[in-house]
């Protein structure tokens, strides 16, 4: 029987990447996604041309009173999709970006970066592990390069990913003994939709940050989507506690 990898915002950007690099691997998929059914469906399909099972669920990441009603529509998925009880990979990849600065970062804008990046994760992977995830699976979270170096603007997003750095080293520790595996990946400046697109369409930053780049551009997601599936394989057993940049080597 396949495993099944879990990808939280996977309708869209990395985490559609990061399905599709799963799938060729020959994992089974599940993605969520907040609100667009129809481009998550879009992407079930595009796997199931890989030759995969695959699956979309709605989740609202920010929403933590959700994830126990989540937890049982996922297992009654597993159970009548793919005829298992566990997925063994979960990765934490659902975000949003905010650009402020540290001193107009409002509240509204703390919390929900917050919810979406720390504690969604933090308690969506609490519920998760306790039944679903199995042993001697694997947990990946997603940083950013701006824990390492300081943009200004994103000074809220980017200590929630410290944040997330932090717990993935305890989450290594404490499920280390049911052959758990856990570790962060810090992409650098992707062209992507995310963030409203800034990278992508703004030539003149997208230059910038080139320039800054050992390899000369800025990355793409499939600069990102192999190295997370890569995680969720039997060679990647014995990394763990681990932060991975995929930066193309930025500020250096």
């Amino acid at each position: 029987m396949n495993k099944i990898a879990l990808v939280t915002g996977g309708s869209r950007g990395l985490g559609r990447n990061m399905a599709e690099a799963l799938a060729s691997k020959g994992l089974d998929v599940i993605i969520t996604y907040k609100s667009n059914t129809e481009e998550a469906n879009n992407v079930v399909l595009a796997l199931q041309e890989k030759g995969v099972k695959a699956h979309a669920l709605q989740l609202d990441t920010a929403d933590s009173q959700s994830f126990s009603a989540f937890s049982d529509t996922l297992k009654e998925s597993l159970s009548a999709h793919f005829q298992t009880d566990k997925i063994s990979y979960l990765i934490n990849n659902a975000g949003i970006g905010i650009h402020a600065s540290f001193e107009q970062t409002t509240p509204d804008q703390f919390d929900q970066l917050m919810n979406i990046h720390f504690k969604g994760a933090f308690f969506l992977t609490q519920q998760l592990v306790a039944e679903l995830i199995a042993d001697g699976g694997g947990i990946i979270n997603i940083s950013t390069g701006l824990t390492r170096f300081a943009t200004p603007g994103y000074a809220a997003y980017a200590s929630m990913k410290g944040a997330m750095e932090t717990l993935t080293k305890y989450q290594a520790k404490e499920l280390g003994s049911r052959g758990i595996n856990v570790n962060i990946v810090a992409p650098g400046a992707i062209e992507t939709d995310f963030g409203g697109g800034v990278v992508r369409d703004n030539k003149q930053l997208n230059d910038m940050l080139a320039a800054q780049t050992a390899l000369g551009r800025v990355g793409v997601p499939d600069d990102i989507g192999g190295v997370v599936a890569f995680l969720c394989t039997d060679e990647a057993k014995w990394i763990t506690a681990q932060r991975l940049e995929i930066s193309g080597g930025m500020f250096l």
